[in-house]
């Protein structure tokens, strides 16, 4: 995991001071939402980065985001990456992280869209940190819209 440079490899979010600590021989960073810290592997990395970007940087409320949240799919269990809800407490935007080494790719864009067929949030992203893919979801007409932008709070 480490490269010389520093923990991991760069992404394309924005830096922010993370905290990282080294025990039992794995290396953990703090997740500030959680209030804990979680083992950190390459899709962590992405996941902490993009936390910090919806909260610093597009403004979402930490209250209203929700990592690692529980599903079920075909009685299957399944956890998105991140969720976040309106005041009203319904998912607004769902976030499927990967590691930088995955390839956002048909099948998973495919994982996203099939959690959201029972999450049904109206925007939907897909990042390995290094590609962001946003979609606006219009479940009315079974369509999704490509956004260029991941929509700022409280836009949604």
């Amino acid at each position: 995991m480490e490269n010389g440079k520093g923990i991991m490899e760069a992404l394309n979010l924005p830096a922010f001071g993370y905290k990282i600590k080294k025990t039992e021989g794995k290396t953990w960073i703090f997740d500030a939402i959680r209030k804990k810290y979680l083992v950190l592997t390459p899709e962590e990395w992405v996941r902490q980065h993009f936390l910090n970007y919806l909260i610093q940087h597009l403004h979402y409320p930490k209250g209203l985001i929700a990592p690692e949240r529980g599903t079920t799919y075909n009685t299957l269990a399944k956890r998105t990456d991140i969720c976040v809800y309106n005041t009203a407490g319904k998912v607004q935007l769902l976030v499927e992280c990967k590691a930088s080494s995955v390839k956002i790719s048909a099948d998973t864009v495919q994982q996203a869209t099939t959690y959201n067929q029972k999450i049904k949030a109206p925007f939907v992203v897909l990042t390995n940190g290094l590609e962001h893919f946003c979609w606006q979801v219009d479940f009315a007409n079974l369509t999704t819209i490509p956004l260029t932008d991941i929509p700022k709070y409280p836009q949604l």
